[in-house]
């Protein structure tokens, strides 16, 4: 209590995640979709130091705190983003939360509900299935 105020304040502390996001001006516009559900892969299958995002999408699901912690991360770095593939913020927002829904529904039925058709699908078939829906929320039309 003394550093940090409050359990909401240390939580968040504890949980500092960068997501690491790729730089998208070095990427080709039309492999921007693919790039990203690559990454996402690479941050969830990869590093067993990544296994606080998981832990903090777990968390979400119940806890206030830990919701709009997952919220302010996707808001601060992957907004951000998107903004520079669009060029627009209130754009970029509208596509980010979509982004988000399928990256974080992805990562929910992979990796916490081990839901066998999708835990079963090579990476190879997860980018070819969601990369295009990543593009679309990017550089497509939403109407």
């Amino acid at each position: 209590m003394r550093y940090y105020g409050n359990k909401a304040t240390l939580f968040a502390a504890a949980v500092d995640i960068d997501l690491r996001l790729p730089d998208v001006n070095k990427i080709s516009k039309s492999r921007l979709g693919e790039t990203l559900v690559r990454h996402f892969l690479d941050r969830w299958e990869g590093d067993p130091a990544d296994d606080a995002l998981l832990m903090l999408l777990r968390s979400a699901a119940t806890d206030d705190a830990a919701a709009e912690r997952m919220r302010m991360i996707f808001r601060s770095q992957l907004v951000p983003v998107v903004g520079r593939v669009v060029g627009n913020t209130a754009e970029a927002k509208r596509r980010a939360g979509l982004i988000a829904t399928q990256m974080l529904g992805l990562a929910l039925c992979r990796h916490i509900l081990r839901l066998s058709p999708v835990a079963a699908l090579s990476r190879d078939a997860v980018v070819n299935s969601i990369g295009p829906a990543i593009q679309r929320y990017l550089t497509g039309r939403l109407d």
